[in-house]
């Protein structure tokens, strides 16, 4: 507990973490710089509310970035994980249930003849580029701004001076030769796309994208996009990998792929697929995947992958998307929300666009369709960030950025629609 009584203890939290950890958090977005003020720690979760150390309670559109698509503490997912717990948290050797999720995947996801279960995200991501680059024999991997793919080295890489040129690196401790293998395209931009590759085609081995963006705020990729993507890439014999680690089983049941009818050379899963707990996947076209050892030659290994907690998690969650009701609450609940915010800023006179696929949903304080990294960059953040505290002040936690995406949860529902529209409407007033 703080002795300092002027504090409140989230505060004392972070003065404590500053200390210990890089900015106070484990993963920088959460320090809150982006929006100002202090982030509150989270003691508990349940349904679509967060309580924080203070005791104050808020209304989640975080829900984890996007796992929490069934709500938190689901009940069936807690039984599972204490369940498996109870038999070991970790083997570092085969299992059913590996196998049985490898199965339940593949039924929402038939592209993925066969995967790879682990960790987080970014491991799925820089395990499927490698493999991209093993199986075509090529070196070079197009990825676009604002689209995010964790942190491994190939993907943090900022774009050239020009459409096609080859990017600098976008952190410190990324190595210029590796990033000169990284070319970085606008997102939504065909004929960018089409004239690296007539330059370049021989060279790429993968081109690397969110089908739906989430990393920069939701963006839909226009049909000449989609097309393009599917055309150049079979042509040139170039892997396409779609990232579905935001957008899997959330803006659809089959993801964005199955949205849009994009069939993927490989794609990479996360979040929502471990019910929580740690686990994500890539796999894809079995050609592809023989290359992975023991099979071929790109190795990629791991202790913890599909580890038993994780993957009863996953097992029980995929078995409640399949609850009829749920995609289409999840889609009136989401375009209620929208339609309502859209009315709450257009009565107050403050310019917004709200785009939205699924439950997922961005407000952009900008009176212009938003199509790109360069649209998102010229939205007001500042407007946000204030829009961000009130709304925080009213019990409503959003992302503590504008260039991230809401989430809904089966779990919201009318009293919390009425509760965002009514913190909204408090909250413009600060704008």
């Amino acid at each position: 507990m703080s002795t300092d009584l002027s504090l409140t203890e989230s505060e004392a939290l972070l003065s404590r973490a500053e200390a210990l950890m890089p900015g106070g958090v484990n993963s920088p977005v959460r320090a809150f710089r982006a929006v100002g003020g202090h982030p509150p720690f989270i003691a508990s979760a349940e349904g679509c509310r967060l309580t924080d150390v203070d005791g104050n309670v808020y209304i989640d559109y975080v829900g984890t970035w996007g796992p929490a698509i069934l709500g938190h503490s689901h009940p069936k997912i807690t039984e599972a994980v204490c369940a498996a717990a109870q038999r070991g948290t970790s083997f570092g050797a085969p299992t059913a249930a590996e196998v049985d999720m490898a199965a339940r995947i593949q039924d929402f996801f038939p592209s993925m003849e066969m995967l790879r279960l682990v960790n987080s995200g970014t491991e799925a991501t820089m395990s499927a580029l490698r493999v991209a680059r093993g199986y075509t024999g090529r070196d070079v991997v197009i990825k676009f701004e604002g689209c995010y793919h964790g942190h491994g080295d190939s993907f943090l890489v900022k774009a050239g001076s020009g459409l096609a040129t080859f990017g600098e690196p976008d952190s410190a401790g990324v190595p210029k030769a590796l990033a000169e293998l990284t070319l970085t395209l606008p997102y939504n931009d065909h004929e960018a796309l089409a004239k690296t590759f007539a330059e370049k085609g021989d060279q790429i081995a993968c081109v690397a994208l969110e089908l739906v963006t989430g990393n920069m705020g939701v963006i839909e990729p226009t049909e000449a996009f989609r097309k393009a993507l599917v055309e150049l890439t079979q042509k040139h014999g170039a892997v396409l990998l779609v990232d579905e680690v935001m957008t899997g089983f959330r803006v659809s049941r089959s993801g964005a792929q199955g949205l849009y009818g994009v069939e993927p050379d490989l794609t990479c899963l996360g979040k929502i697929v471990g019910g929580g707990m740690p686990l994500a996947v890539y796999g894809g076209k079995a050609e592809i995947m023989r290359c992975v050892s023991p099979l071929g030659a790109v190795y990629q290994a791991g202790t913890l992958s599909g580890n038993p907690v994780a993957t009863a998690a996953g097992m029980a969650a995929l078995s409640l998307l399949d609850e009829p009701s749920l995609y289409p609450r999840l889609e009136k609940t989401a375009a209620e929300i929208c339609a309502g915010l859209e009315q709450v800023f257009g009565e107050a006179g403050v310019p917004v666009t709200i785009q939205r696929v699924g439950s997922m949903f961005t407000v952009f304080f900008t009176d212009k369709p938003v199509m790109n990294f360069t649209d998102v960059s010229a939205c007001d953040h500042a407007r946000f960030g204030k829009f961000h505290r009130a709304m925080l002040e009213a019990g409503i936690y959003l992302p503590p950025s504008g260039y991230e995406a809401c989430f809904v949860s089966g779990v919201h529902g009318e009293a919390e629609v009425e509760a965002t529209l009514a913190a909204a409407r408090e909250a413009v007033k600060a704008l």
